[in-house]
């Protein structure tokens, strides 16, 4: 799998985004249900961190961040 499929099977698959933006190094998301995140699987994926509050979860990759935001948005 690519690193953009690893990141959205890790945040709970398409289903479960309801947006992704990119924003300098982190990747903005809002989710359906945070519950189903899996912070682990995405720093397995690459992600240097994770930072979660309430529906939104901030996925921090680096510069990389807008060409994988763009790869997200094409899998979902």
């Amino acid at each position: 799998m690519s690193k953009a499929q690893d990141i959205l099977a890790a945040l709970g698959g398409a289903d479960n985004v309801i947006e992704i933006e990119p924003c300098t190094t982190r990747l903005r998301t809002e989710v359906q249900d945070p519950a189903v995140v899996d912070a682990a699987a995405l720093k397995r994926a690459g992600a240097h961190g994770v930072i979660a509050a309430g529906n939104v979860v901030q996925v921090v990759v680096g510069l990389e961040a807008d060409s994988l935001a763009e790869d997200i948005e094409d899998l979902m």
